[in-house]
């Protein structure tokens, strides 16, 4: 037991410390500026075409919202962890907590757990404002249903990114080559991939489970997949890929593709950066 109470102490020292240093960098500041900047813009836009078409609820303004940061999001986590490894063995901040009784594992985990926790927390207080607003000022119902497996299958998404972040910053020990590795992993989850889907279904005539499961294999796009199926849209409209998501799959099985291998995905990640980080030199 006192192995464990000691592990939990350097745990909340190492939380404290990245803490301070997310909030004098104001990160926290940042990214409730980006989230609630995303969401106004598609808030004013549905508000003005309801002065030619009818108001068409909030639900289609947070399902917009929440696909333009389905794309914001793998950034985000990238940039917020692609560097945290590097600029504490550059600043003398692993050396300095080394040299007391600190655990390597204790202070990645730590310094992870506070990473994740700041980009997803200005989540949870968007969305469900986001729907409460709709009620309010326009007399739409929530849709707490589908603000829900927002809220999941964006969270999945940052520990999938946040994960592949620390993995960079663990592996890569230059900061510019770190960033570059960083801008190149987002750009492939969010375009180059399509891409080459798009290319292999024009090139061959795949089956719509093997289409299914080449773009399941990104993170991003399982994440849309969710998101597609818990919005009531009649997926057959996208096409063979799309009939066999509805009558084959299923939105609950969509749903959880979408949050589980994406969770899966940023686990495995953050356990190959922490077993990096603990082999490698703290200097």
């Amino acid at each position: 037991m006192q192995p464990r109470v000691g592990l939990l102490r350097e745990f909340a020292a190492a939380a404290r410390l990245d803490l301070s240093e997310v909030r004098r960098s104001k990160w926290l500041v940042f990214l409730f500026l980006v989230y609630g900047a995303v969401a106004a813009v598609f808030t004013l836009v549905g508000m003005r075409e309801s002065a030619l078409f009818g108001f068409t609820g909030m639900g289609r303004v947070l399902f917009s919202t929440v696909h333009a940061l389905v794309l914001l999001l793998p950034l985000l986590a990238l940039f917020a962890t692609c560097q945290v490894v590097n600029r504490a063995r550059e600043d003398g901040t692993l050396e300095m907590l080394f040299g007391h009784p600190m655990r390597r594992g204790a202070w990645f985990a730590a310094v992870s757990a506070v990473r994740f926790a700041v980009l997803a927390v200005p989540l949870l207080v968007l969305m469900p404002a986001l729907a409460v607003t709709g009620r309010v000022a326009f007399g739409q119902e929530i849709e707490w249903a589908f603000t829900a497996r927002a809220l999941g299958t964006s969270a999945a998404l940052l520990a999938a990114f946040t994960g592949i972040g620390l993995l960079v910053s663990a592996l890569v020990r230059n900061p510019g080559r770190a960033t570059t590795y960083a801008l190149l992993i987002w750009a492939a989850a969010v375009a180059l991939l399509d891409f080459g889907l798009v290319a292999l279904m024009l090139r061959w005539r795949l089956n719509p489970q093997v289409v299914l499961l080449l773009a399941s294999l990104n993170p991003v796009q399982s994440a849309r997949l969710s998101l597609v199926a818990g919005s009531g849209t009649d997926l057959s409209v996208l096409g063979p890929v799309g009939f066999y998501l509805a009558t084959r799959t299923g939105p609950a099985a969509l749903a959880a593709l979408g949050t589980m291998w994406p969770a899966a995905a940023g686990l495995g990640a953050w356990a190959l950066a922490a077993r990096s980080f603990g082999r490698a030199d703290a200097v």
